[in-house]
């Protein structure tokens, strides 16, 4: 009789961690979903950044700007009177 009652209160103790552990398992996927949909916002959010950063820094969308707002663009740099050879380092104005 003690032994029977031994391995019904082990085989409870079986059931009640096996549940438990059951339980910590879906807690942990439902977060983890949660986690990846917010993941997936961000990037989402970040898709859509990206996409309007590239749309106003378009050459056509900053000759626009400089044009409707007539300012006058000066290159900080002198450009170079002729157009340099990648092979040859010989034609660029500044090699020696």
């Amino acid at each position: 009789m003690l032994k029977m009652l031994l391995c019904l209160f082990s085989a409870m103790l079986l059931a009640v961690a096996l549940l438990q552990m059951r339980q910590q398992h879906l807690e942990i996927s439902y977060r983890n979903n949660r986690l990846y949909g917010r993941i997936d916002h961000s990037k989402a959010q970040l898709w859509n950044q990206q996409m309007q950063i590239a749309v106003y820094t378009a050459p056509n969308a900053i000759a626009r700007t400089v044009g409707d707002h007539a300012l006058d663009m000066v290159p900080i740099a002198p450009l170079p009177g002729q157009k340099a050879h990648w092979i040859s380092p010989a034609k660029l104005p500044d090699a020696d």
